[in-house]
């Protein structure tokens, strides 16, 4: 490193904690070792809050929050500015990537006891995320002005009008009209833009600083931190840099080949993503034939229309969101983690998956006779997974033994301790250190490896390790 360099960085640092906050963060914040396909999604929500933030700031550069304009701009966007229909595909894709990333994020979290002490602050905000996530979904999808989007948001605002007594008054704030108009939409463009990802960004902060300091969940349930050795590190524990790092940029990579695979051959993904009817400009003396939301918010789209009275229909629907906070208190296990749960919990499990997929069906069909007797049957089974929580799971006896270290394959685990000190020795052979003093007189050691060497290293092991994993 230059003289330079090194005392420019010594500036920084004296005035900036950057290198303080990189050690707490990252290279000296221990994550357990057993982390497995289920830990790619938090990395990916972070990704795709940051997708969606930059193309919606390069979209709101061409984008008329103008009742006559907005549509007519949209189009703009994807004919005549330079790559804009790939920002808006961008945009638009991204948020059901981002819908897809954070179910799956929060379906890990049930699966092995993320939401359980110490860890229930971690819950709240990330439900907090959550909610906000569909308020800036809702408001954004008003932006195209296309007639899913007129006639989805006239729904919707007018479920605030079931509310007793004030219901009408809060429907006429939100519209800032009698009706959803230029008002509604300069009001959701405000939101969309500024307000909502302001809270969102603090909200993720805050959800990862909780994180940080009680230390993250595993596959096991087991805290890593109650084993430690005699330096303070824990016995199960790897620094998340450059070990996770790693792991969560491939994980973007194989993301990103599905994102750009979606985004340059199926865009609208049969109408899922983008429905036919936002094709065709908002037109408040036309209704669509069968007006539904976008796909992630249709289970609890679903729950609403199961209930015959409209009042009790936005209750439930509320309350469906509403009682995903208390999980941590309505588990009253011992056990985190599903791999040691009781056969009880696991039925459970399965049964609120299979009830929230097929309600999030449901909510994309006509309200049939038959439709509704269905989304009335797994409402009830959606409902049951959290309100009969307390008592399946009271004094709850699993099918195997927790474990008091965290487990990982025995195989792989004693071969890389045979090898260790082989590969050890080797690498020592083949590095050195040079000191490196800056103008502040601090003296830094950087380690210098042999090129060469390490590669015939690498290759040697490679096909005994590349043995093992083929296991």
């Amino acid at each position: 490193m230059p003289k330079w360099m090194a005392g420019f960085s010594d500036w920084v640092f004296a005035r900036l904690p950057v290198d303080k906050v990189f050690r707490e963060h990252l290279s000296e914040y221990y994550a357990p070792k057993n982390f497995n396909f289920w830990y790619y999604f938090g990395s990916l929500s972070l990704l795709v809050l940051v997708n969606q933030i930059l193309t919606g700031i390069v979209l709101t550069m061409a984008y008329k929050p103008d009742a006559k304009l907005a549509f007519d701009s949209v189009e703009y966007i994807m004919r005549d500015v330079e790559w804009g229909w790939l920002i808006r595909y961008m945009h638009s894709t991204g948020a059901s990537a981002f819908f897809i990333v954070v179910y799956l994020h929060m379906f890990r979290g049930i699966l092995y006891g993320s939401f359980k002490q110490p860890r229930e602050l971690i819950w709240i905000f990330g439900m907090l995320i959550y909610f906000c996530l569909m308020a800036e979904a809702f408001m954004g999808y008003l932006l195209p002005w296309g007639q899913m989007s007129y006639w989805g948001a006239q729904v919707i605002i007018s479920l605030f009008g079931a509310i007793p007594y004030y219901g009408e008054d809060i429907a006429l704030w939100i519209r800032g009209d009698y009706t959803v108009s230029d008002a509604t939409l300069n009001r959701f463009f405000a939101f969309h833009v500024i307000a909502v990802p302001l809270v969102l960004v603090a909200l993720v902060y805050l959800h990862i600083v909780a994180l940080h300091q009680v230390g993250s969940n595993n596959p096991d349930g087991i805290e890593i931190k109650n084993n430690k050795d005699k330096n303070g590190i824990p016995l199960d524990g790897i620094p998340f840099h450059p070990y996770y790092t790693v792991k969560d940029i491939f994980g973007v990579g194989v993301f990103m080949i599905v994102f750009a695979i979606i985004i340059f051959y199926m865009p609208e993904m049969g109408g899922y993503f983008l429905e036919d009817a936002n094709f065709v400009p908002a037109n408040s003396l036309k209704t669509p034939e069968h007006i539904a939301p976008v796909w992630y918010f249709t289970p609890f789209y679903a729950i609403l229309r199961a209930v015959p009275d409209k009042f009790l229909g936005v209750v439930a629907m509320g309350l469906s969101i509403f009682v995903m906070f208390l999980l941590p208190w309505l588990d009253r296990s011992n056990i985190k983690s599903f791999r040691y749960r009781s056969k009880k919990f696991k039925y459970a499990l399965a049964l609120f998956v299979i009830s929230f997929i097929a309600l999030g069906y449901l909510g994309t069909q006509p309200a049939t006779f038959t439709a509704n007797i269905f989304s009335r049957i797994f409402t009830t089974l959606y409902f049951a997974f959290f309100l009969l929580m307390p008592i399946y799971t009271r004094n709850e006896q699993g099918g195997k033994p927790v474990p008091d270290r965290v487990t990982v394959d025995p195989a792989l685990d004693e071969s890389i301790q045979k090898s260790w000190p082989e590969i050890k020795k080797k690498l020592e052979g083949i590095s050195t250190t040079q000191e490196i003093k800056t103008k502040g007189g601090k003296v830094y050691k950087v380690p210098i490896l042999d090129v060469e060497a390490l590669l015939i290293l690498i290759k040697e092991r490679f096909a005994n390790f590349g043995k093992l994993f083929k296991k």
